[in-house]
């Protein structure tokens, strides 16, 4: 059977005339079917004892049962996470000069800046000590770009401290934001004194979701431990957006649940720019292969529930704060093999698949191909089975 398209379920139930002599009940059971079940034919005795069927008068009827909308439930006293100041910067103010140190974890979230992404006003870095992972920059008094003002007991330098994140490997997005610190040194007029650092701020990401169940998908935010429905889709840039797709059994043979691409966007329009295809190639997520993350699908427990995790992240010149992450999602027969058109694959030191099949994955450097003709045993209904949804982010200043 072929798997793929909009979803339509067509279901359609024939019954002879050719069998008079019997009654179908037919009644569908709660959110199942149960089949049909014949009932014995009434028999009745003439005055000769001769047996005779008595003839069928009530009319054969049958309708396809209502579905059900899952109750997701959400977590109890959920409360976001607050950002966190980071003590990253430090200044020494000299008699002539001014000497900078700023941490490569310059946003205290764990991700280490680029040395070229840091600049003292129009100035780069003078230094680096790859141990420490700390960048240095010095200066003279009135170089740098920096602004001098004069107060009645002392003389000010302001120097900026800029940090402008560049894409990811090959990507359009960045996953921390523009931060400037202001640095002043303080000199009055018979000695000087030092004084330090603005510390850097960041902005926090939030996620809506939104979907379109129609097939009996499902697309849900998980909290962090996975076992229930995330109540809140605020995120903060650092964090990771926890995703996961279901697809309901009802009358089918076991299915097996696939994303095959994921798109983002700032407008809901897969084909506007700017727009970062972070998973594609039928099931391959790139995310960590182009920008370094741990973004990636959770070994598989369930075949008709998939659940996958990316680092959040934003456009390098995209302000409006809004971002569109629309996914394509997949259900074919379970009993169907992995292959190269039905696989969840992830980037970590080569590609790997969620059930274990990583030969699948070979092609995810290359073309996968389209969905191919699946077979399994069976009662299988005639459908359609992917779908297509998005999700709503917006970034947030502080």
């Amino acid at each position: 059977m072929m798997l793929f398209g909009g979803i339509v379920l067509a279901l359609v139930c024939g019954v002879s005339s050719a069998v008079p002599d019997m009654n179908w009940n037919l009644r569908p059971a709660a959110g199942r079917f149960t089949g049909l079940r014949p009932t014995r034919p009434k028999v009745q005795k003439t005055a000769a004892g001769r047996q005779e069927k008595q003839s069928v008068h009530e009319p054969i009827s049958w309708r396809f049962p209502e579905p059900a909308e899952e109750e997701h439930h959400f977590a109890q006293n959920f409360e976001l996470r607050e950002p966190q100041a980071a003590d990253s910067v430090s200044a020494v103010c000299g008699e002539h000069s001014v000497w900078v140190e700023a941490k490569k974890d310059l946003l205290g979230i764990g991700k280490l800046v680029l040395a070229e992404d840091v600049t003292l006003g129009d100035c780069p870095s003078t230094g680096e000590d790859p141990d420490d992972q700390v960048l240095f920059f010095q200066s003279e008094l009135h170089g740098c770009g920096s602004q001098l003002q004069m107060s009645e007991d002392s003389f000010i330098y302001t120097f900026m401290l800029h940090y402008t994140p560049s894409p990811l490997g090959d990507s359009p997005i960045i996953r921390t934001k523009e931060v400037t610190v202001s640095i002043q040194c303080h000199y009055q007029r018979k000695h000087d004194v030092s004084s330090g650092l603005l510390r850097p701020t960041w902005s926090p990401f939030s996620v809506t979701e939104a979907s379109d169940e129609n097939l009996f998908f499902s697309f849900r935010l998980m909290t962090d431990d996975w076992q229930l429905s995330r109540p809140s889709a605020h995120y903060l840039l650092g964090d990771v957006i926890k995703f996961e797709v279901s697809v309901k059994q009802f009358h089918h043979v076991p299915l097996r649940v696939t994303v095959d691409s994921c798109v983002a966007t700032v407008v809901p329009n897969v084909d506007t720019v700017p727009r970062y295809a972070f998973l594609g190639n039928n099931g391959c997520l790139f995310d960590s292969q182009l920008t370094g993350s741990n973004s990636k699908f959770l070994p598989r427990s369930h075949e008709d529930r998939l659940q996958f995790e990316v680092e959040a992240f934003r456009f390098q010149q995209d302000h409006s704060g809004v971002l569109y992450i629309t996914c394509t999602v997949r259900a074919t027969a379970a009993v169907a093999a992995v292959d190269a058109t039905n696989k969840s694959c992830s980037f970590a030191n080569g590609w790997r698949e969620a059930s274990g099949s990583h030969k699948a994955c070979s092609c995810c450097d290359a073309d996968c191909g389209t969905g191919s003709h699946l077979t399994g045993s069976g009662e299988w209904m005639d459908a359609k089975t992917r779908w297509t949804g998005f999700s709503t982010a917006t970034v947030q200043q502080r």
